[in-house]
């Protein structure tokens, strides 16, 4: 959509929706017809670790994206490496080891796994669920790290919206809008977003190189649009339907390794990749039925696809590919399924929940590689994969202190090609309220995950038919502890057995399944509010990562920091003036050469200070908002050669009606 046209329906909608009765956006619901119902109606008693964003979170903190609101989180790293997109690694697991749902739809990429927090904006987000490790089998296969559950909103009685418009110093821009409302057994929420930006600057510090001179991030620019909606319609009190849209589009650079000294052990040659365009859609068509008495059932379909037009080039002026290694690619990815759930409450005696999955994931890539001997050969390639699961989980509290879950579930794998497989996983946990302010969890679950299609099947980049299914063995045990003065403090320990863990081998130039990797450590969480107008919550998380396998040269994992400390705090004066900052510290994190002997390095510890004002106008009509990101201009890498943003100045006006 054109950024003038997009303008425009702003102040169209403004110029109509003022007159009415303004009221704040905070006020929408939250859409649960599609989302993956794992605890009961009362209580969360689940006893893995669960931790929940809100949409009043990610306003405060200023997140724009699903990666910046995640950010902060104990037993979460966000990490930007080679492709320049943002990885939500959890515990020590890729982001392909995380499940990404929006109100139940899986938006991993069919291809590898992994997923693009950044073109998931947070207008429509009402809350996110994060379940690590031990969650429940509801979800299915393929969540070793955790589950990320986004719940977006819904429309409330009457009519709500907001529209938002924000610039920083290197020319970005943001514009949002969002629209909701319900009348009688209908409600509905609309929103979309148009951000554009010529690139981020990197720090002062940073010492120029052949293939980075400083100031704007070579090859760092990036466009993305999105529309979002959903529509529930409550036929009677024990019957709803619903449906979600989401449509995305943009472009953006892959920025270059700045390495320029061949003799450096850790030394790759410059890629210079763009994504030219991106254009995703998906869809999802969800009931939820309460049959009078104990039984209930809820289920939906869904479709989720992306194209993509991907090139890369043979120098930085990213205009001929005639070299070896260029290519020009486009792809075609989608998975399309359904899930249904049915629930029977047996009361005092508990209740037991089954579920049933299958989804199709496809793939389809052509285009033109050019070879080694500079000579451009075609490609043209179509894989999938259909995967179907069947899941029972039953939960009881057979004292009124204790909460007992179990559950089982069973996935198995077809394949376009080679030996299908297939593998069951668990997971059986207590809860146990010592006191009314003690609460003790513990838990131990066995998680799977197939191989995904790229590394089943992409002969260039590895692929190997051969690979077995993942599997990880979780356990935990976590206190939460309410003190005096409402300062509430949970600790949790993990350990975890990752078997078969699938990474590239540099020896063979294949994915390989490893032997063993182990992950364990301990996370440990604070809040204290205050007042309403005041809180302090703060974060630490620990981590040890090992390669147990038996030819393993490492002494722990690359990229894995093993120490994260994370603190925030909000205060607003009675004036409206609301003052925000966080700070994030990340220590001891290392990195191995692909050369013989192998060489290890690590990467240079960082803190990162976050600062933003925010003045509240026309009781909560209008806010008026700047701040800086990076606030002491921070020179630091998240992967070798690679430097990240430095200090960012930016402002914004949002109006909610």
């Amino acid at each position: 959509m054109n950024r003038h046209l997009f303008n425009g329906l702003f102040l169209i909608l403004l110029t109509l929706l003022l007159p009415l009765n303004a009221q704040a956006d905070g006020d929408a619901g939250m859409y649960t017809l599609g989302e993956v119902v794992v605890t009961d109606h009362v209580t969360d008693n689940t006893p893995g670790t669960t931790r929940q964003i809100t949409a009043q979170d990610i306003r405060t903190r200023g997140a724009r994206t699903l990666d910046e609101a995640l950010a902060l989180m104990p037993g979460v790293q966000v990490r930007t490496a080679t492709t320049g997109t943002p990885r939500i690694n959890f515990r020590g697991f890729r982001s392909r080891h995380t499940q990404l749902l929006l109100n139940g739809i899986p938006f991993n990429s069919t291809y590898d796994g992994q997923f693009d927090p950044t073109i998931i904006p947070v207008e429509n987000i009402g809350k996110i669920d994060l379940g690590f490790g031990n969650q429940s089998v509801l979800y299915g296969q393929g969540g070793l790290g955790g589950v990320i559950n986004v719940v977006t909103k819904k429309g409330e009685e009457g009519f709500q919206g907001m529209t938002s418009i924000e610039i920083s110093e290197d020319k970005t821009h943001r514009d949002r809008f969002s629209l909701s409302g319900k009348r009688d057994e209908i409600d509905f929420f609309l929103s979309g977003s148009m951000s554009q930006g010529d690139g981020f600057r990197v720090s002062d510090d940073f010492d120029a190189t052949k293939n980075e001179d400083g100031g704007l991030r070579e090859n760092s620019d990036w466009k993305r649009q999105n529309l979002f909606f959903n529509l529930g319609y409550t036929v009677t009190d024990n019957f709803e339907l619903g449906l979600v849209v989401n449509c995305l589009s943009g472009e953006y650079g892959r920025p270059p390794s700045v390495l320029d000294d061949k003799k450096d052990p850790f030394y790759k040659s410059p890629k210079y990749e763009r994504v030219e365009d991106f254009d995703g859609f998906s869809a999802q068509v969800n009931a939820a039925l309460e049959i009078p008495g104990p039984l209930s059932f809820r289920g939906w379909v869904f479709t989720n696809a992306m194209e993509e037009d991907a090139n890369r080039y043979d120098d930085d002026t990213y205009t001929t590919m005639k070299k070896k290694n260029a290519y020009e690619r486009k792809s075609d990815t989608s998975v399309t399924g359904g899930t249904l759930q049915t629930r029977y409450d047996f009361e005092r005696a508990g209740s037991v929940t089954l579920s049933l999955q299958g989804e199709k994931q496809t793939f389809d890539t052509k285009g033109t590689r050019v070879d080694k001997k500079n000579k451009a050969q075609a490609f043209d390639n179509d894989w999938e994969l259909e995967i179907y699961t069947a899941s029972a989980e039953y939960r009881v509290s057979p004292l009124d202190r204790l909460h007992l879950v179990m559950g089982y579930g069973y996935s198995g794998l077809e394949k376009e090609s080679g030996s299908d497989d297939s593998k069951g996983f668990f997971q059986a946990g207590a809860t146990y309220d010592l006191f009314d302010t003690t609460s003790i969890k513990g838990s131990f679950a066995k998680k799977i995950r197939f191989p995904s299609l790229k590394q089943l099947y992409e002969t260039t980049s590895g692929g190997n038919p051969e690979l077995t299914t993942e599997e990880s063995y979780n356990y935990e045990l976590g206190i939460e502890q309410v003190l005096p003065g409402n300062v509430m403090v949970g600790v949790t320990c993990f350990y975890i057995d990752a078997r078969d863990y699938i990474e590239k081998d540099d020896a063979t130039d294949l994915y390989e399944n490893n032997e063993d990797y182990r992950f364990k450590g301990i996370e440990l969480t604070t809040e204290k509010r205050f007042q309403e107008n005041i809180f302090i919550r703060a974060g630490y998380t620990y981590m040890e990562t090992e390669d147990r396998s038996s030819d393993s040269f490492k002494d722990e994992l690359q990229y894995r920091p093993e120490h994260k400390f994370t603190l925030e705090g909000n205060y607003e004066f009675k004036c409206g003036l609301a003052i925000y900052s966080s700070l994030l510290y990340v220590a001891d994190q290392y990195h191995y050469s692909g050369t013989t002997p192998v060489v290890k390095a690590s990467l240079e510890d960082y803190t990162i200070v976050n600062l933003k004002l925010e003045q509240r106008l026309f009781d909560g009509k209008m806010y008026l908002y700047a701040g800086a990101d990076n606030l002491f201009d921070e020179e630091y890498e998240e992967s070798y050669g690679l430097p990240r943003e430095g200090s960012t100045i930016y402002g914004g006006l949002r109006l909610n009606f």
